[in-house]
């Protein structure tokens, strides 16, 4: 029988995934395990695993088309199935139509669906029964199996699924509790995976490169010589039991309105065409999601990578240690040919690229602060001249570089503390005011923008604020920053200073109820003890919501904020 396969929910946040790649055509025979297609979320690009068996009759999909949640994207079934009717009830929206249809070719009846309403229910109710007996058949006693299975623990949390990045050990090596097993790749971070069980590693379940949902097996550990294949038995049979009234579900839900049989040809023609990589088998790019969106990143060919994995497969190392000066001339001699034979003046011309899932969840998560909180803006004017020259001779004796940027973030904290109503955030029907001051450093990074907390910025040294600062960034931009890096602030700042920005506005960072905009250091004339002199100012912009911070207490904040940047030996004590 033909079953549906629908665009699952991979993060909390996810309201529609991108077909990034189809790594099955139409036709191909399809086992539970196999992954079907890549699939772009708002946080990561994740392996589509198929938990059907059969031969992949339909695609709905084209590659780089979006689909919403719980949308039809393929169709599994029998091989030489007629599932022409129910792509028609899939085009038409017909999903209770479909599921009586559906109903009627398990009991083998070709006759018309009957109008009574009471007689399927008594099928069903039949149906049920056999079925009900048949799994209590099936099970399997495992409890004198000493071992344990490994699942994929929840690492973040907006983490749908893990990726293994590397195996740090192998079948048959002693484990004991607190050894690091494996590296894993989740939507914000490489993390290592702990094992809290001692014994033998009887079994890995997960290729490096290969990703793998939250609670699904990836490694069993236990007694030297302990019946695993069972254990997996009763697992894979645990498993089936739990799908069985999803399935029903997804057949009486509604469907989307999905292209019909003529395009799974246009994918069929398609696929043949991935055959160029080195790194490739049967038409398939051997390559982890993360390798391929950071090449798709950097802007070049993954195609000419050579991969250092297993089997060839292109690697996060592969991706950062490739030169794409070797494969440029090649590049350019055959897209000059065609500019040298018919040169142009002024011709028109643009190139669209879709939203990336990361740019998607930004614009939602901002535009939902803007429009929901009141914001309104306060903008003052502060002297640096004693902050340039005490930042001067603080760097002559600091063991790091202290910037600019550090002192504020140091001033920020302590005006924090004088003015506590601003250190504050809105949860509906109560106002929380923070006792603890976690600062927020927005930084910005390829895909978007990430924000880094600084902790307990109040109690720390300007020394300390610019090591850790400096840290942090690095590890944003290097997509290292683990989930206690980027949780908890109370208050944002947006430094633009440093790319010639005199003055902006920011949107607040939930669920802050303020955000710091910072210009740049500007020399200009201002007018001290009734003289007109040179000197160098800085504008700072306080965004507020409404809904917490007044107008005044905003205001009292810059007053404290400006007196301590005026005069920075007062941040010093």
């Amino acid at each position: 029988m033909a079953e549906i396969i629908r665009m699952p929910k991979m993060s909390d946040t996810m309201e529609e995934g991108v077909i990034a790649a189809w790594l099955k055509k139409v036709g191909d025979a399809v086992k539970p395990g196999d992954i079907l297609a890549e699939v772009e979320t708002d946080k990561a690009t994740m392996e589509l695993e198929s938990y059907e068996e059969g031969t992949l009759l339909h695609i709905g999909v084209e590659e780089k088309g979006a689909v919403p949640v719980n949308g039809v994207i393929a169709i599994i079934g029998e091989k030489g199935e007629n599932i022409d009717d129910l792509l028609k009830e899939i085009e038409g929206g017909g999903a209770s139509e479909s599921q009586e249809k559906v109903e009627k070719k398990e009991e083998g009846k070709t006759e018309e669906k009957s109008t009574n309403k009471e007689e399927p229910k008594k099928e069903e109710s039949k149906k049920e029964e056999p079925k009900k007996e048949e799994s209590t058949g099936e099970e399997v006693d495992t409890s004198d199996i000493n071992a344990t299975l490994i699942t994929m623990p929840k690492m973040s949390d907006t983490m749908a699924e893990g990726t293994i990045a590397s195996w740090l050990k192998k079948v048959g090596d002693e484990i004991k509790s607190g050894d690091i097993i494996a590296e894993v790749e989740t939507d914000k971070a490489t993390m290592e995976l702990e094992s809290y069980e001692d014994g033998t590693l009887l079994y890995i379940g997960v290729e490096e490169g290969d990703s793998v949902e939250i609670d699904g097996v990836i490694a069993i550990i236990g007694e030297k010589g302990a019946d695993y294949e069972k254990l997996l038995k009763a697992q894979k049979l645990k498993g089936s039991k739990s799908e069985t009234p999803q399935e029903e579900e997804k057949k009486e839900d509604k469907v989307e309105k999905t292209p019909v049989k003529e395009e799974s040809k246009t994918e069929e023609s398609k696929a043949p065409e991935k055959t160029a990589s080195p790194s490739s088998e049967n038409g398939r790019l051997k390559a982890s999601p993360l390798a391929k969106k950071m090449a798709e990143e950097k802007g070049f060919d993954i195609s000419l990578v050579k991969g250092s994995g297993e089997g060839g497969r292109i690697v996060k190392r592969d991706v950062e240690s490739f030169d794409p000066a070797s494969a440029k001339p090649a590049a350019q001699a055959s897209s000059a040919s065609p500019a040298a034979s018919a040169p142009t003046v002024g011709q028109e011309s643009y190139k669209e690229e879709k939203v990336s899932q990361m740019r998607k969840i930004i614009a939602k998560r901002l535009a939902e602060s803007k429009f929901q909180a009141p914001h309104f803006y306060l903008t003052m004017e502060i002297n640096m001249d004693k902050a340039i020259e005490a930042r001067n001779s603080m760097n002559e004796i600091s063991p790091v570089k202290i910037s600019f940027n550090d002192m504020v973030i140091k001033a920020s904290a302590a005006a924090l503390r004088q003015n506590p109503k601003v250190n504050s955030s809105w949860l509906g029907d109560k106002i929380r005011y923070n006792e603890h001051i976690h600062i927020g450093m927005a930084v910005a990074v390829e895909e978007g923008l990430l924000v880094p907390v600084i902790r307990f910025a109040d109690s720390k040294s300007l020394s300390q604020i610019s090591n850790e600062a400096k840290t942090l960034g690095g590890k944003a931009k290097n997509k290292e920053l683990q989930p206690k890096d980027w949780e908890g602030n109370t208050f944002t700042i947006s430094n633009l200073g440093m790319f010639g920005i005199d003055e902006f506005t920011a949107i607040i960072n939930p669920p802050d109820a303020c955000i710091l905009a910072v210009g740049g250091i500007k020399e200009t004339v201002i007018v001290k003890n009734g003289q007109m002199v040179i000197g160098n100012v800085m504008k700072v912009t306080l965004s507020c919501d409404h809904r917490v911070v007044d107008g005044a207490v905003g205001s009292a904040f810059l007053k404290t904020l400006k007196g301590l940047l005026e005069d920075p030996v007062r941040i010093l004590i």
